[in-house]
């Protein structure tokens, strides 16, 4: 069982077995969602998830594909937390922060490269602390 949440742990969530392959998305509207460079989620089959805790909000709106997108957050502290895209019903697509156990998380590939903003590999030289900045 894989379970995960959201930023203030009002809705909860659990998968039965294995959770899939994970994906990077680049689109405009990933990036908004997540507010960063890029978003990474994990599909697994709809019929091994569900919600076990809180009454999480939706969004749809028509994705840079043209096609619609149902986006899964939080009310209280509005983190995302899943998608569903109805064109798929089979399928949800959990947000890899939201994961209790991040290790879990495999990433196998990338989607709308041409949107990629050109700051979105870390480098390696980049200053960086260990917990937070002295």
């Amino acid at each position: 069982m894989q379970e995960g949440g959201c930023l203030c742990g009002k809705v909860r969530w659990q998968v039965e077995g294995e959770v899939g392959p994970a994906g990077i998305c680049h689109c405009s509207d990933c990036r908004r969602v997540t507010g960063s460079a890029f978003n990474v989620s994990v599909r697994v089959p709809a019929a091994r998830f569900r919600v076990t805790q809180g009454s999480p909000r939706a969004y749809t709106k028509a994705a840079d594909s043209g096609r619609p997108i149902r986006r899964h957050f939080c009310a209280d502290c509005g983190a995302p937390v899943w998608t569903d895209p109805p064109q798929h019903p089979d399928l949800v697509f959990i947000k890899s922060g939201s994961f209790d156990d991040p290790t879990l998380v495999q990433p196998v590939q990338q989607a709308w490269l041409d949107s990629a903003v050109s700051w979105r590999d870390i480098p390696a030289d980049l200053p960086g602390y260990r917990k937070g900045r002295t």
